[in-house]
């Protein structure tokens, strides 16, 4: 390799533990490591935590992206399309396209996880509804279903006996 083509070779992109960017919808802190603008679109990855007690996403579908899902602190309760589970650290969900996920803490301390997005492009979800809750919008199941709609994602309506 040239100099001057060493010179010009994309270089990593190293993240200190503060960057990034801080989103907070609907009691669940959203700290996006890395999004679409960093990464050309491929994939976002975030760090999340919620208190006892809180909804992270009732179940719903994905048809434009895969979503993984790392425990890494308490447990999640996970939705699984066919019901529910707890996990723990280090339990892996993988959320492809066209299946039914959602998660909630049902446990008594705080839990923290990542998550990956790809593509990239799911975090500006949670931007949009940062932006209507901060301009006075309540998140009802409602308006976080029109916002869905938006990046190819709908509802997955449970059996009246998961109600």
């Amino acid at each position: 390799m040239t100099d001057s083509a060493s010179r010009n070779a994309p270089r990593p992109l190293l993240r200190h533990p503060s960057d990034g960017e801080l989103i907070d919808v609907a009691g669940v802190a959203h700290f996006f490591r890395l999004t679409s603008e960093q990464t050309g679109g491929h994939f976002a990855f975030e760090e999340f935590s919620l208190a006892p007690g809180t909804i992270g996403a009732r179940p719903h579908v994905h048809e434009g992206h895969d979503e993984y899902f790392y425990v890494l602190e308490g447990e999640l309760t996970l939705h699984t399309g066919d019901g529910e589970v707890t996990a723990g650290p280090g339990y892996l969900l993988a959320a492809t396209r066209g299946t039914p996920h959602g998660f909630r803490n049902a446990g008594p301390t705080t839990a923290r996880a990542l998550c990956l997005y790809t593509p990239a492009g799911y975090e500006n979800y949670f931007r949009d509804i940062h932006a209507a809750v901060s301009g006075g919008a309540e998140a009802t199941d409602q308006l976080l279903a029109e916002f869905r709609s938006h990046y190819r994602t709908s509802s997955y309506p449970l059996p009246s006996d998961m109600q």
